[in-house]
């Protein structure tokens, strides 16, 4: 059985989604993530959802192409969160055939936060969406224990959680953790590779997460308990952003490059 794999916004955030769309077809991917929401301020997204225009462009340009779009990005719950708000995203989202959008929690109320994502979970299921809620250990979610408990606390078929490979190396997140984690509730997982020791500050650990991953089997990080402990048939987003190792290698090479060392690591538990 082999599982989807997918080209994440943040591997090639400088790539327009038509590019991206073809990077994806040259490499060998089954999806593609698109962030059009910035993760920061001032960080690069691509807003279709304000640009009719242009995604009836994307639209019709994936209609020829055995590429999908599995994901949007990124949804941030604030303390001041309207998840109605986000309703031009969802739909955008639901004309491009998306069946994600990633989910940051950075409100440092853990009820409000709860009712929030519950909230937008609702809205979510209307569009077909899973609101994946990541964890991330700067954020006000920062281990997948606490994923688990905010999740559980929302209803319908939107409910989910996302499991980062990275977050899981540099959290306090172990494999009974995840694999706690119902199956119902998970819907793909982010792989790359992370640097050892891992950094002890926000700031690093930030830093690196957006610009400096590691190609898989080349860090620290015991990816294959990761993906021993996940199903088997789980899509895979490789998000993996490293501009000196790729702009060294060009975009042909350094793709080829990731996709086959993410096949190494998964295909042979993938045949079991």
């Amino acid at each position: 059985m082999t599982a989807p794999l997918g080209l994440a916004a943040l591997t090639v955030l400088d790539t327009p989604p038509l590019q991206h769309v073809d990077l994806a077809e040259r490499h060998g991917f089954d999806t593609i993530g698109l962030r059009l929401l910035p993760a920061a301020p001032g960080t690069t997204a691509y807003p279709l959802h304000k640009d009719p225009a242009a995604l009836d462009t994307l639209v019709r340009r994936l209609t020829d192409s055995p590429i999908e779009v599995f994901d949007l990005e990124i949804i941030r719950i604030s303390e001041e969160f309207d998840a109605s708000s986000y309703r031009p995203l969802l739909e955008a989202g639901a004309r491009l055939g998306a069946r994600a959008v990633l989910v940051g929690g950075d409100d440092p109320d853990r009820g409000r936060l709860t009712d929030s994502y519950a909230q937008l979970a609702q809205v979510c299921a209307e569009y077909g969406i899973v609101a994946s809620l990541e964890f991330m250990p700067w954020t006000a979610v920062p281990d997948a224990k606490a994923a688990i408990e905010i999740v559980s606390q929302a209803d319908g078929p939107a409910r989910s959680v996302l499991v980062d490979a990275l977050h899981v190396g540099r959290s306090s997140t172990t494999f009974d953790d995840l694999a706690a984690i119902p199956r119902e509730w998970l819907h793909y997982a982010q792989m790359c590779d992370g640097s050892h020791p891992v950094p002890n500050d926000d700031a690093e650990l930030i830093r690196q997460a957006r610009e400096e991953r590691l190609v898989p089997g080349t860090g620290g990080i015991d990816l294959r308990g990761i993906w021993a402990t996940l199903p088997v048939d789980l899509p895979v987003s490789i998000e993996l952003p490293n501009e000196p190792l790729r702009q060294a290698m060009g975009d042909d090479a350094w793709l080829d490059r990731i996709v086959s060392a993410t096949r190494k690591l998964i295909t042979p538990m993938q045949a079991v």
